[in-house]
């Protein structure tokens, strides 16, 4: 018999019940055997790749049993089942009973350890990694050998995690509940501490409802089962040591579970939580603080503390309670609680600041000097028929009255002062060109992801210029480095090299190709023509601006392969934007003397000119020999092709593309070359390879309204994309050609983007064409009534970039975008205002204020003319008056 053979014959056929029979039999001898032959055969398995990963993650019962009952020491056993592609058996309860029954001839000490060491390895599953239906991986072995070995139970948080995870699964599947445990005592008291509990105790809530755990603690609290001090006492900690909502929301459930009576409540606690606790623990305090007050345990001091407290939160619920609770308590005790009003003065909500002021005007004469003092200082900042009715009432502050802010404003900090113009940003400076091998191949080793062009055109044309100068001596410098900056690849050789080279299509593979034509170039024209054949490049799901990047790239690497070279590219960059100097490419073009250009490189060259061009770049073009200086005369002569009319329409649909439709109309006999980099086809959605659209201004550095009519269409939605697109319409602004409803589009996107990076490319952009004089600011209006109409964007983050613009000089055209949104966006008779559509309002009413306009906004007046205190009607009548004055 042959242990090792027998062994994992049944590894792989699945058959665990009887291995771990076949284990718990097989002497000292066979289980050596068995151990030297496991981690290497494990090893040679994993070499694979990702589907044999898989397979040996579904057997992976069989390989925990083999080595939980052969290696001999406990270090051992553990590390082999700790194993990545181990740890996470298909039923790990089951998997449990079976090593248990291998382990029992193993001693006492033995046993301790490896349940110590097994502790030591549990860790939370987190973010992508953790799935719901199978705990914590490794806790349930571990929680076998403390309670057969009669150890403490560990005291980490993970262990404690772990247990709330089986106690969920359990009670999932109908198999018991707390009642009985054996680990209940021990557990209880860590529950409050320990991290990492939260997230099930969530899962449970929705899963069990009613028969959650925490409904169960309750229970048992009630029955005598579990001390109930110990539960109360363990919320009031969790509650103390804070943190983020989701971890203190299970504790707030299990409290109003336990429905402490008055004399249970930890009052002064609650108060002190008040000012920096999450949404539902701060509202938790509120009602407690409530009932202790209901009960005589609330002094005057706590009181006026708590209403204090309440009052400079930042959500509005709260300052309103505060406000109520001081208007219905006996004046005597509020005129303790009147400084609170003073920053109710500061709030966004007309009728919320008034109902303070009446009520500062109630408890004024209960109110101490201290409060009086806070009061006149905040009423500096009301408007002037509230600030003459409290200063009636308390009095003035010595000095002159700053002029008050507007209620639009936030209430935190002053407002910086008003840029008087927008400031373009700036892109960054070129690199020098490289100019020895040796540089080549450090560039090449430094190429990062995502894809920076400029540093890939940089090694491109280092490529192109040194293979022309010396050839040999390049390709010896390359010879033993160029594919060192590729992806490490699971048994890694020629054959797979070349499987990658040939599939992968991003920039970075293909300058990796340009290097192998040079150094191998046999090898490279193997991998060109499997390539070109259905299945390489999947040319059809690229998008038209990188069709043309790419065959310039294979067209290098064809005339590295034919042995062949050129002095320069025509299209290497010469500024940031991705221009090419119209006098530079003249130039690089007489140093081909009679010899045509490659042709990519030469269409790349053209899109790259400037839109205008000195005369003396004409004048020698028109001297060049070749039928590309006479395409190159006549672009200069008349400057460039005329530009695509592009429309677009928003349709009723549930997807981003499928609400936004442009429609591109070419010039009259536009150049096919031309038409495949301007046009996009109906199949054009998704964008396959994201790092793409940082080419796509570059590409076009002269026609950005044709780039912003690809970063809009392509799928994700651009307002909640994690792609460079961003940054490609940061870049785009500061190219040159007409920019319209894409360009506005692409910035409207941006400015309700998700992510603050983005919102921040977003407003570079804007701020650049306002500097410029060039910012679309009706077409921009026009997107994003269209955009907010369709919910594409959030109004909320709309309306705060729009006033990072107003206040970064920007205001003017923050204005005449918004003297076209607003119409569409106002209310009609008997219509209720969208949210936020009033802090969208103050931001009019500060660019108006700022531009000193006069206009007239359809809609408005009516609106402003409605009866109510809202913020929207308030800004509404703000508005009105500032443009109408």
């Amino acid at each position: 018999m042959n242990p090792w053979r027998e062994v994992l014959d049944r590894i792989e056929a699945g058959e665990d019940e009887e291995l771990a029979r076949f284990l718990d039999g097989l002497n000292d001898l066979g289980r050596r055997a068995v151990a030297v032959q496991l981690p290497a055969h494990l090893a040679e398995e994993l070499r694979g790749g990702v589907e044999a990963r898989w397979e040996i993650e579904g057997l992976a019962p069989g390989y925990r049993l083999a080595g939980a009952a052969c290696f001999t020491g406990a270090r051992q056993v553990a590390t082999w089942l700790n194993r990545r592609e181990l740890r996470r058996p298909v039923n790990a309860e089951r998997d449990a009973r079976r090593i248990m029954s291998v382990l029992r001839g193993r001693g006492v000490e033995w046993r301790r350890e490896l349940a110590l060491r097994l502790a030591d390895g549990l860790r939370p599953q987190t973010g992508r990694s953790r799935r719901d239906d199978d705990g914590m991986p490794g806790w349930d072995l571990t929680a076998a050998l403390v309670a057969d070995t009669g150890i403490e139970p560990p005291d980490g948080d993970a262990f404690v995690a772990g247990w709330v995870w089986r106690l969920v699964l359990r009670r999932r599947w109908n198999r018991g509940g707390l009642d009985g445990d054996p680990l209940l005592v021990s557990m209880v008291p860590r529950l409050f501490t320990a991290q990492g509990v939260a997230g099930p105790l969530a899962l449970d809530e929705r899963w069990n409802s009613g028969l959650s755990i925490l409904a169960e603690l309750a229970v048992l609290a009630d029955e005598g089962k579990v001390a109930r001090a110990a539960l109360v006492g363990g919320c009031a900690g969790r509650f103390l040591a804070d943190g983020p909502a989701e971890e203190i929301a299970p504790f707030v459930r299990l409290w109003r579970l336990l429905a402490p009576e008055p004399d249970e409540l930890p009052v002064v606690d609650f108060v002190r939580l008040l000012p920096r606790a999450s949404p539902p623990l701060a509202q938790l305090a509120l009602e407690e603080l409530g009932r202790a007050e209901d009960a005589g345990l609330l002094d005057d001091d706590l009181f006026a503390e708590a209403v204090g407290a309440l009052a400079y939160r930042q959500e509005k619920k709260f300052v309103l309670a505060a406000v109520r609770w001081l208007a219905r308590t006996p004046a005597p005790r509020g005129g303790g609680g009147v400084r609170a009003l003073a920053p109710v003065f500061e709030v966004n909500t007309p009728a919320l600041r008034e109902r303070a002021v009446r009520l500062a005007l109630t408890l004024a004469p209960h109110a101490d000097d201290t409060a009086g003092e806070a009061i006149r200082a905040a009423a500096a900042l009301l408007p002037p028929d509230l600030r003459e009715q409290v200063s009636a009432a308390y009095g003035t502050s010595p000095g002159a009255e700053p002029e008050p802010r507007l209620a639009s404003e936030p209430r935190t900090s002053e407002s910086p002062p008003v840029a008087a113009v927008p400031c373009e940003s700036e892109l960054p400076a070129l690199a020098p060109p490289i100019d020895a091998p040796g540089e080549v191949v450090v560039a090449l080793r430094e190429l990062r992801r995502p894809e920076e062009p400029h540093a890939c055109e940089r090694v491109l044309a280092g490529l192109v210029e040194l293979a022309h100068r010396d050839r040999d001596a390049l390709a010896a410098a390359l010879r033993p480095a160029w594919w060192r900056h590729l992806p490490v690849v699971s048994g890694s050789g020629p054959d797979v090299f070349d499987h990658f080279l040939t599939h992968h299509r991003g920039v970075h593979t293909l300058l990796t190709r340009c290097a192998l034509a040079l150094v191998d170039p046999e090898r490279s024209r193997k991998v060109s023509a499997a390539a070109a054949e259905p299945g390489g490049y999947h040319a059809d799901h690229a998008w038209p601006p990188q069709i043309l990047l790419r065959r310039r790239l294979e067209e290098v690497i064809a005339l590295f392969e034919r042995g062949r070279s050129v002095p320069a590219l025509l299209a290497t960059p010469t500024e940031p934007t991705g221009h090419v100097a119209a006098a530079t490419l003249v130039e690089r073009m007489e140093a081909l003397g009679n010899g045509e250009p490659l042709p990519a490189d030469f269409e790349q060259a053209l899109l790259r000119l400037p839109r205008h061009t000195g005369p003396e770049s004409l004048t020698r073009a028109e001297k060049l020999p070749t039928e590309a200086g006479r395409t190159l005369a006549t672009w200069l002569r008349a400057g460039g092709w005329p530009d695509p009319a592009v429309t677009w329409q928003l349709h009723e649909d549930h997807t981003w593309t499928g609400r936004l439709r442009p429609t591109i109309t070419p010039p009259a006999r536009l150049p096919g070359w031309l038409a495949e980099s301007w046009l996009l086809k109906p199949g054009h959605v998704y964008l396959s390879y994201p790092p793409d659209a940082a080419w796509w201004p570059m590409i076009m550095p002269s026609h950005r309204e044709i780039v912003a009519t690809a970063l809009v269409r392509c799928m994700p939605l651009l307002s909640e994309a994690n792609d460079v697109r961003m940054d490609a319409l940061a870049t785009l602004a500061h190219g040159e050609g007409p920019v319209g409803q894409a360009t506005a589009l692409a910035i409207a996107a941006g400015l309700g983007h998700r992510r603050d990076t983005g919102r921040a490319a977003a407003l570079g952009a804007a701020r650049t064409l306002a500097a410029r004089g060039q910012l679309p600011a009706r077409d921009l209006g026009w997107a994003l009534a269209k955009l907010l109409r369709h919910r594409l964007v959030p109004l909320k983050r709309i309306t705060g970039s729009l006033g990072e613009l107003t206040e970064t000089g920007a205001h003017t055209e923050v204005w005449h975008t918004l003297a076209v949104a607003l119409p569409p966006l106002l209310p009609g008779p008997g219509e209720r205002p969208r949210a936020g559509l009033g802090e969208l309002l103050g931001v009019g009413v500060r660019a108006a204020a700022l531009a000193g306009t006069r206009a007239e906004i359809t809609g408005l007046a009516e609106m402003a003319a409605r009866k109510g205190s809202s913020l929207v009607l308030y800004e509404a009548r703000r508005l009105h008056e500032t443009i109408s004055a």
